[in-house]
């Protein structure tokens, strides 16, 4: 008699063929209240499109087929270009047709921000690497719009929603993308370390020697440089071509062998003389690129949402099809805990995600710009590290079978610690919030009234908010409880968003287990009063 060797039983299919956007109603509730509401039926249409079996497979072969450096062509000449896989280029024409890169700039309209936020939030659950171009972009917009040469010769190029991977000139592109050089040998995050030099070409114009240890997506059609001028650290506007159609000497020297990520471009290069356009004033470089990263760091809370986002879908639906010990594993005491409290992390990420997006869209209130320059920074260090230990946990639904390159959650697991070290490490954040909390007085203020919305919901945030303000108050010995107060900041946002739009079950479950002393501080640990059945049905509505 003869067996099978080879049938395959008890195996989850793959998650594909729905829509991401439809099966998340935390996203959906969170577009609605933050503004974006008109956007459902475009967000509908590309979550339907991004959750195809297709899709999937062009974030897969993306990274599988990393970017390769021709730095020379056969006859010895520079060429310093990137060549991808045709799976890169077809998710960046996505992503430019969606308007993710500059949709809020070609576009405004009350909610432009909120509604690119959750589209980001969506694209980035099938692949990451293609937003870091994306954002970047997105980022150097305002600083050059204040820029007269660079509004008129660029700006129209970028804002359109195409994607050309051609390298030419900009006057002879369909769409345009830009990326950032900040990072040196020598400095890391102190950017006043920095050793490259810019001189006047007398011509209004500056050439630029020096490295950058770090460079971002190379193939971009230009990108925002920092440089040592005459009056300090300037910001420069360097071009892949230079004005007169001469390539301009940016040298690609290798490409970054990085943890994750893979699919995008990191380099570094040398400056050998290239050509800058000085953006703002010589002197104001930090501040000027700041700007931009502002902006980025806004993504960085986008981006690690959305890879929670995609672990949590990965996990629940392998443990509805995963049976073990004679049942359905999403129907094991411990696993529906555990699976639950990582949804309770999602929905309590989405809503500062969007109320963060939000507060973008109204940057002519001073409240709201206040509170844009405290959350940004604060969201960044909190959502970003709990998105490497929810990858994690992930990745564990799955046991050996997550843990393999071929299935999806290894590949978030990888991706997961770029955006905590990416436009500032988690110290850098966490000292930002104390410039941005001494800078203006009314920061506190405007943050206390926003959390003072939930008060009187629950004991445990009422009580929570009392050590806060106290916490705010102490002056003494701040910077070395930089983090502690980062932290208490953003939990107390994220339960006073679930106590005024959540579900109560949900509110309740997230300040009992973060705020009330239940938590162990890993995931598995909700009280017994948890609504599973709640939580879990919110979890992957794909049905």
């Amino acid at each position: 008699m003869t067996w099978p060797t080879h049938d395959v039983t008890n195996q989850a299919p793959p998650l594909q063929d729905y829509n991401l956007f439809t099966a998340d109603p935390a996203l959906r509730e969170a577009l609605a209240r933050a503004g974006g509401g008109w956007a459902e039926e475009q967000l509908t249409r590309q979550g339907a499109e991004l959750g195809t079996a297709a899709s999937y497979k062009q974030g897969r072969l993306a990274n599988q087929n990393t970017p390769v450096l021709r730095a020379f062509d056969a006859r010895g000449f520079r060429r310093d270009q990137i060549e991808f896989h045709p799976a890169w280029h077809a998710l960046m024409s996505d992503i430019a047709r969606r308007g993710l890169h500059t949709g809020p700039w070609a576009r405004p309209q009350p909610g432009a921000h909120v509604a690119r936020a959750a589209g980001f939030i969506l694209q980035t659950q099938i692949e990451a690497g293609s937003m870091c171009p994306t954002t970047m972009t997105y980022g150097a917009i305002p600083a050059m719009s204040r820029d007269a040469l660079l509004a008129r010769d660029w700006l129209p190029t970028l804002m359109r929603p195409e994607y050309d991977p051609r390298d030419l000139p900009p006057a002879q592109k369909r769409g345009g993308l830009i990326g950032m050089g900040m990072t040196e040998k020598q400095g890391g995050s102190d950017l006043r370390s920095n050793t490259t030099r810019a001189e006047p070409d007398g011509a209004g114009g500056y050439r630029l020697t020096g490295h950058k240890w770090f460079f971002s997506a190379p193939q971009c059609d230009a990108h925002l440089v920092l440089a040592q001028t005459a009056g300090g650290l300037s910001c420069f506007f360097v071009p892949r071509w230079a004005p007169d159609g001469s390539k301009n000497p940016v040298l690609i020297q290798r490409l970054k062998d990085k943890l994750g990520n893979r699919s995008n471009a990191s380099s570094e290069v040398e400056f050998q003389g290239a050509w800058g356009h000085l953006l703002g004033e010589e002197g104001r470089g930090v501040p000027t690129i700041l700007e931009m990263g502002t902006y980025t760091r806004l993504d960085c809370v986008l981006g690690t949402t959305g890879l929670m986002r995609q672990a949590l879908s990965q996990a629940v639906h392998y443990a509805r099809h995963r049976q073990a010990f004679g049942a359905a594993l999403i129907d094991q005491p411990l696993m529906r805990n555990v699976l639950a409290d990582m949804a309770l992390e999602v929905e309590a990420a989405i809503a500062l995600a969007l109320r963060l997006a939000q507060a973008f869209d109204s940057q002519h209130d001073e409240a709201q710009s206040l509170l844009r320059r405290l959350l940004t920074p604060a969201g960044k260090f909190r959502i970003c590290k709990r998105g490497a230990e929810l990858a994690a946990e992930a990745m564990e639904v799955l046991g050996g079978n997550g843990y393999v390159e071929e299935d999806m959650q290894a590949r978030i697991y990888r991706e997961m610690p770029v955006n905590s070290i990416w436009e500032g490490s988690g110290n850098v954040m966490c000292l930002d919030v104390l410039r941005a909390l001494g800078k203006n007085p009314r920061t506190a203020d405007a943050l206390m009234a926003e959390l003072a919305q939930a008060q009187g919901r629950n004991a445990h945030f009422d009580a929570h908010l009392q050590r806060f303000s106290a916490a705010l108050r102490d002056t003494d010995a701040q910077q070395s409880r930089a983090r502690a107060l980062t932290h208490d900041l953003v939990l107390a946002l994220q339960a006073a968003l679930l106590l005024r739009h959540a579900p109560e079950p949900i509110a309740q479950a997230f300040c009992a287990s973060r705020l009330g002393g239940e938590w162990g501080g890993g995931f598995g640990t909700l009280s017994k009063a948890t609504d599973f059945d709640l939580l879990l049905s919110r979890a992957l509505q794909t049905a």
